[in-house]
């Protein structure tokens, strides 16, 4: 999985939950009926968007979801997943966007990509990629020669771009890309009215792509000597941060300016999450659950330290005597012993459970005591105070003193 917008468990309702794994799943089944079980490896969490802004504009029908069979990433269940032409979009851009990294990874000579046969390997799997997400594409009306084409100059833009080069010279060729993504959206929900402002927020929503990737990886392409933009054009971290923060403002803007038919996970995406997505990367918020962030997929993040005024328990025992008192609070009744597995019997349960997923989403037993655990899914707690509530479907006195209701949530 790649992608910017990477959703925390706890910030979206339930509902939206739903919708979002929805249209993840329906990426990753697109992909595989129309290009094939190896293609799933392109499933990434901003190709969705695609499906989300087609669906968001749609009148609905009954044929908009369908019933998917179990999955070993849904714990071994059915689910409703995401249907029809914005999931085959979302899968032939992703294809065609997979290509062009791996083909930039070949370029910079990558890790195993340094050696010959399998740079050659990953350059025919590349042009099959193209292939394959052309001939989607064609079938939905979509040129993903405009995406090629945005690809082929972004490699001649780094080849002469230099200190002093302006930062949005080098990031040009990813918005042009996703703005024609986000704007043929409004072609396929037929609301061709959408498709002007689609294209500025698809704009904008690729420029910050292109800075948040060249910020995150700053530090390891310096490491490693590899092509950095940042570095390359001597922009300082403050500026990125200042070109953010003005994109974040111009999507929120943009959406304003489209009809929605339900655009209630559109804009959780795009406003709320984006903005999530943009702190992360420069490190001025952080995931509390305990070692990392939890994504909805069950992926941990980077190690952060709960910060202050997060909600969730206390870490450690809240049973322990207090300090300086006598006893503290009064001791729990002891738990009554349990029927405990083995140590082969319990490994062999937590390899099942691993290889399911069942740890990740949903509830699981324990292998060994049999106890009834959440899986990580259900655990995270970042340290938002204004996250802590819907802010599209229930906003309350906690929003006040947050600006996350004035970009014209409909609540």
């Amino acid at each position: 999985m790649f992608g910017i917008v990477r959703p925390c468990a706890h910030r979206l309702s339930e509902g939206l939950r739903t919708e979002w794994m929805a249209h993840l799943c329906g990426l990753c089944l697109a992909l595989r009926s129309d290009h094939g079980q190896f293609a799933r490896i392109v499933t990434n969490y901003d190709g969705l968007i695609v499906s989300v802004l087609t669906e968001a504009q749609a009148e609905r029908t009954t044929g908009w979801r369908r019933t998917a069979g179990p999955c070993p990433l849904r714990a071994m269940r059915t689910a409703p997943v995401a249907r029809g032409e914005g999931a085959r979009l979302a899968a032939a851009v992703s294809l065609v966007l997979a290509s062009a990294k791996v083909r930039d990874h070949v370029a910079d000579g990558d890790g195993l990509l340094r050696r010959r046969p399998v740079a050659a390997a990953a350059r025919r799997v590349a042009a099959g990629w193209d292939r394959a997400g052309a001939r989607t594409g064609a079938q939905l009306g979509f040129d993903t020669a405009l995406l090629v084409d945005a690809v082929d100059r972004q490699t001649g833009i780094e080849l002469i771009a230099g200190p002093g080069t302006p930062l949005l010279t080098v990031t040009e060729p990813t918005e042009t890309a996703t703005a024609a993504a986000f704007a043929h959206t409004a072609v396929l929900a037929d609301k061709p009215q959408n498709a002007a402002p689609l294209a500025e927020a698809g704009r904008l929503f690729g420029r910050l792509a292109h800075l948040l990737d060249a910020v995150e990886d700053q530090e390891a392409d310096a490491a490693s000597g590899a092509w950095n933009p940042l570095t390359a054009t001597g922009t300082s971290r403050a500026e990125a941060r200042r070109l953010c923060d003005d994109a974040l403002h111009g999507v929120r803007l943009a959406l304003r300016d489209a009809e929605f038919t339900d655009g209630k996970l559109a804009h959780v995406l795009l406003a709320h999450e984006l903005r999530q997505s943009v702190d992360r990367a420069f490190g001025t918020t952080a995931c509390s659950h305990r070692a990392g962030g939890v994504l909805l997929d069950g992926t941990g993040g980077p190690s952060a330290v709960r910060p202050a005024g997060s909600f969730g328990p206390v870490p450690g025992n809240p049973y322990a005597p207090s300090p300086g008192g006598p006893a503290g609070p009064p001791q729990p009744p002891p738990e009554p012993p349990r029927d405990r597995r083995g140590l082969i019997m319990g490994c062999l349960v937590w390899a099942g459970l691993a290889c399911t997923c069942q740890m990740c989403c949903g509830t699981f037993d324990d292998p060994w005591s049999h106890q009834r655990r959440d899986g990580l899914c259900n655990q995270c707690d970042c340290g938002d105070a204004c996250d802590a509530c819907d802010c599209c479907s229930n906003c309350g006195d906690c929003c006040d003193s947050c600006d996350c209701c004035d970009c014209d949530c409909s609540c």
